[in-house]
């Protein structure tokens, strides 16, 4: 069998227009993963409300993160690609789960090329049936579909790889060169509680009461919430954070059901109200900066501090493409294509 890889990030709209924004939000949000409700309903929210005034939003977000070449988010994830391309021998391709350049668009290039065993590397560090499981089964139903003589290995979740928290840390220490901070806020995307709920195998472990987090089980192992203190955490140890000056929110949530607290936009009204007048900002559940870094973090962030009393603000770029992400992913490869070995990741 010869083997391949396939990357895949979250996917862009074609131009920060309205008419390219529609379509894109349209598949993005009719994912039955994404918004998991009855068909008939999810219908009438997406298409008879959201469609009908959000494209426009989000286009004009978008317009002010686009780049002269493209998608923030699309052109990172090829130059990851490239990078990681000339760590491996083996061939390595780029998919998005939602618009142009799709995971079946990623398939056919590497069967072009004769792979019939494929690395599929879900570019999401922790496991949100949103992000990570969707793209999982997305690859699953096109290799059926499609592409039924190939086989699927399946990187799993790396949110406590001990090699990508050193990446990690390094990133965001170096990012706070020369800036003394008060305060740093882990920003990760929000989900539903009710997402938190459906991963849970044991179907009673998560309480999201404070408590099931900090104690050991099997259902961390598709716990999107303790996932993301975990990150946290060993980030904290890794670069001996000074306790009472980090803290962790929850982001981008849309609609009135329970989310998953406290949510980033009312810890930077906190901060800046409880006087912290230096915050940095990382956002660990993206590895490459995108809309809800660029602007909702970058932009938006800063302006609702520096509006609640704060001062100086920073947002920590995503690994995006650093040379040591890149040479970490191709060690991953390597492992996997010689021994058949995947990343540790310590479930606690």
């Amino acid at each position: 069998m010869k083997k391949g890889v396939l990357l895949v990030n979250l996917g862009s709209p074609d131009s920060p227009t309205a008419k390219d924004v529609k379509p894109y939000l349209d598949e993005f949000l009719m994912d039955e993963r994404v918004i998991d409700v009855n068909p008939v309903l999810r219908n009438i929210i997406v298409r008879g409300i959201i469609l009908n005034t959000r494209p426009k939003k989000s286009a004009e977000a978008y317009s002010k993160i686009w780049w002269d070449e493209g998608s923030p988010l699309i052109i990172i994830s090829e130059r990851f690609a490239k990078k990681v391309q000339k760590h491996t021998d083996l061939p390595v391709a780029l998919g998005m789960r939602y618009g142009s350049g799709s995971i079946k668009e990623g398939l056919q290039e590497l069967k072009e090329k004769g792979v019939d065993e494929v690395f599929l590397v879900p570019l999401y560090p922790h496991y949100a049936m949103s992000s990570y499981e969707t793209v999982v089964v997305k690859a699953l139903e096109v290799q059926q579909q499609d592409f039924p003589e190939m086989h699927i290995t399946t990187l799993p979740a790396f949110y406590s790889n001990p090699d990508y928290i050193k990446i990690l840390s390094k990133s965001i220490a170096e990012g706070l060169q020369g800036f003394d901070y008060d305060h740093i806020l882990f920003s990760y995307h929000g989900i539903p509680e009710r997402h938190i709920r459906k991963s849970d195998p044991t179907k009673f472990h998560c309480q999201l009461n404070g408590t099931c987090c900090k104690t050991n089980s099997v259902a961390h192992q598709t716990c999107y919430r303790h996932q993301c203190y975990d990150t946290t955490e060993l980030v904290k140890k890794e670069l001996g954070l000074p306790e009472d000056k980090v803290s962790t929110s929850f982001q981008s949530r849309l609609g009135s059901d329970p989310w998953l607290q406290p949510f980033t936009d009312k810890e930077f009204e906190r901060l800046g109200e409880e006087g912290i007048k230096k915050l940095a900002v990382i956002t660990p559940a993206f590895v490459s900066d995108c809309l809800e870094t660029l602007e909702e973090i970058a932009m938006e962030g800063k302006e609702q501090f520096q509006e609640a009393g704060g001062g100086d603000y920073i947002h920590i770029p995503c690994l995006n493409d650093r040379d040591d992400w890149a040479e970490l992913m191709a060690k991953w490869i390597k492992n996997w294509e010689e021994r058949d070995l995947l990343p540790e990741t310590n479930i606690r």
